[in-house]
């Protein structure tokens, strides 16, 4: 199916994944020992970093990205005890917008993910 038909929370599913690759990729020239690599990357795609980065970009948003990400934060009903709701909801709306991005504008991925490297 086209991106259009899936739902927010797969397509936070899929963002997720996409941005642990990210991080795996930022983080393979490191010359440090594998539990080092994982626990590095890690602490990139926990819930507090990915709300983070969602900080980092909303100036760059347009409407259709926000109200992407505003569902999806809408969506978010569970949340992990030791997480606060508020960060994991705009985790989500940051995987969620990560998961559209990949699956319809590369280019603007690519642009997201250069720009939060700054």
């Amino acid at each position: 199916g086209s991106p259009e038909e899936i739902g927010v929370i797969q397509l936070a599913w899929l963002g997720d994944s996409v941005w642990e690759l990210h991080q795996r990729l930022r983080h393979v020239h490191f010359p440090l020992k594998s539990k080092e690599l994982h626990l590095s990357v890690v602490n990139e795609v926990k819930a507090k970093a990915q709300s983070k980065s969602l900080s980092q970009i909303e100036d760059l948003l347009n409407e259709f990205e926000i109200e992407l990400i505003r569902k999806a934060r809408n969506k978010t009903k569970r949340f992990p005890k030791s997480v606060n709701p508020s960060i994991y909801s705009r985790a989500t709306g940051f995987e969620t917008l990560i998961g559209w991005l990949f699956l319809k504008d590369p280019k603007r991925l690519s642009y997201i993910f250069e720009y939060l490297e700054i």
